[in-house]
């Protein structure tokens, strides 16, 4: 894992249907993140805002909600996390909606593709985020990052990576899920992403699942986390503009954080969709700064046998 963390905040909502997101960045600033970081004895580094248009709040065209805006953002996105990676440090996105992973992510794929290594995208959230244009019920594009990483969108969008797709669909693994649009779920099936809901949680447990989810990540691997706040269950977590009951508990969301830092093999981090506007006294973003310890190594006892 690299040694030095590049903090790069993206305050906006553009892609979201409810608005607040765009406060995340400085609400988990304020919870703090960077002081708790540091005293786990990393270096971080808040390199700032980045800055893109305004949110106009339009309807849908032609199946998206302000795609030149998105567009815009997700290409600064991309610029900074490039940067950032190419200096041999860890990019962490301070969210902002889920939207801007196209961007984030995008940069990761075109940094880990010119190494030849392998990439793993671990996509925490309590929904799939694989709808199109033609499925959308909405055009919301925080409903589509996935889809479009995957080869599934507008053009700009998805020739981010300079290559296409982005990230192959056999790259991700989602966990959490559990509210999937009609049509979009025929599409994560026939497309066979790697799902594990939160009926596959409850059956066989969050171990079992994190065991699947990491069984093959290996020196050679570049572990992405993109992280939506509301894969947590919203009686921990109510500062989300898109709560689904019923997702992991505390000690669940623990659990899948310890796991991936065993691996030692964590490189970048997205950290999205945190809405201060509807969180009770900033406490859905001391939560989150919590589980970001924990993806960094915190843990109760030193452990030699993970």
């Amino acid at each position: 894992m690299p040694t030095i963390l590049d903090l790069i905040g993206a305050p906006t909502d553009i892609g979201a249907s409810v608005r607040g997101a765009l406060m995340g960045p400085e609400a988990l600033r304020v919870a703090g993140l960077i002081e708790r970081l540091r005293a786990r004895g990393l270096s971080v580094q808040d390199i700032g805002n980045v800055t893109g248009p305004a949110n106009p709040w339009q309807a849908a065209q032609s199946g998206y909600r302000h795609l030149p805006e998105v567009l815009a953002w997700c290409r600064r996105l991309h610029e900074a996390t490039l940067a950032s990676l190419a200096a041999g440090h860890l990019p962490v996105l301070l969210g902002g909606d889920h939207s801007l992973a196209m961007g984030s992510i995008s940069a990761v794929a075109r940094h880990v593709h010119a190494q030849g290594r392998q990439l793993r995208v671990i996509w925490l959230d309590a929904h799939a985020d694989f709808n199109t244009a033609m499925i959308t019920p909405s055009g919301n594009l925080h409903g589509m990052p996935v889809a479009v990483l995957a080869g599934f969108g507008p053009e700009a969008l998805v020739q981010l990576a300079g290559h296409v797709p982005a990230v192959d669909g056999a790259a991700f693994r989602q966990v959490g899920v559990r509210s999937v649009d009609p049509e979009e779920k025929r599409f994560v099936h026939a497309q066979r992403l790697d799902v594990h809901d939160m009926r596959t949680v409850d059956e066989i447990g969050m171990r079992a699942v994190m065991q699947r989810v990491l069984a093959d990540v290996d020196a050679d691997t570049h572990l992405h986390v993109s992280f939506d706040v509301d894969f947590l269950d919203p009686d921990i977590a109510p500062g989300v503009g898109t709560p689904v009951p019923g997702g992991p508990t505390y000690r669940e969301a623990q659990l899948c954080m310890e796991m991936i830092a065993d691996t030692g093999r964590l490189a970048s981090l997205d950290i999205m969709e945190l809405n201060p506007a509807l969180d009770v006294r900033n406490r859905t973003a001391e939560l989150v700064v919590d589980l970001v310890e924990s993806l960094f190594g915190k843990s109760t006892l030193i452990r030699t046998d993970p």
